[in-house]
């Protein structure tokens, strides 16, 4: 049976995504966006009137991670590299959550590209899959930095949920992160890895 928190697409996550890349086209804002990468809520205080707005309409955020996953979220999507900025993200609002590729599936890419190697990527992830969520927002900012050089643009909407709900489905979430991997970076047909024969020396 299928996760109804997973199958769920709550727009709201993809109007905010809109939302930010809307305001972050004002250099002051994306500015003032780009200085809450990697720190708490309240250390925040440049991103409060640009997003407390938008939050008390569309969204309870009285529960932390939430709140701190929507001011992560902002702070990553200012923090992008000029060229990135200039790429337009493939539109997925209608294709359903659960399908719609996490940052499991971008760290895949990334090996597929050659952009990182599979042992840093796999070893990011499981590293990732261990910590608090103070520790995966801190953590975020150059791993999704290392993605954007190599134009590779995590599905913002979908992080957002997914730290949203860190604390509480952590191992879920890592889970659906692993398994979005795993079929990304690995071929079609080549799951075996060759090792040395037992009896050579």
């Amino acid at each position: 049976m299928t996760d109804s928190r997973v199958a769920a697409a709550p727009p709201k996550h993809d109007r905010f995504i809109s939302y930010v890349h809307d305001i972050c086209q004002d250099n002051r804002t994306r500015a003032e966006l780009r200085r809450g990468l990697g720190l708490p809520i309240e250390r925040c205080n440049y991103m409060h009137r640009y997003l407390v707005p938008w939050l008390h309409q569309h969204d309870d955020v009285t529960y932390p991670d939430t709140r701190r996953a929507y001011y992560g979220v902002a702070s990553l999507i200012a923090a992008r590299p000029r060229v990135a900025r200039q790429t337009e993200s493939a539109d997925t609002s209608a294709t359903a959550w659960y399908l719609r590729p996490n940052l499991g599936s971008a760290l895949g890419e990334a090996v597929k590209r050659d952009v990182m190697k599979a042992s840093t990527a796999e070893s990011a992830l499981h590293l990732l899959s261990r910590q608090s969520s103070d520790a995966v927002h801190r953590t975020l900012p150059s791993l999704t930095r290392q993605l954007l050089s190599g134009g590779i643009a995590p599905e913002w909407a979908v992080l957002l949920k997914d730290l949203s709900w860190w604390t509480r489905d952590r191992d879920l979430v890592a889970t659906r992160w692993l398994d979005q991997y795993f079929r990304r970076s690995i071929p079609t047909g080549d799951n075996t890895t060759t090792l040395p024969e037992e009896n050579e020396r």
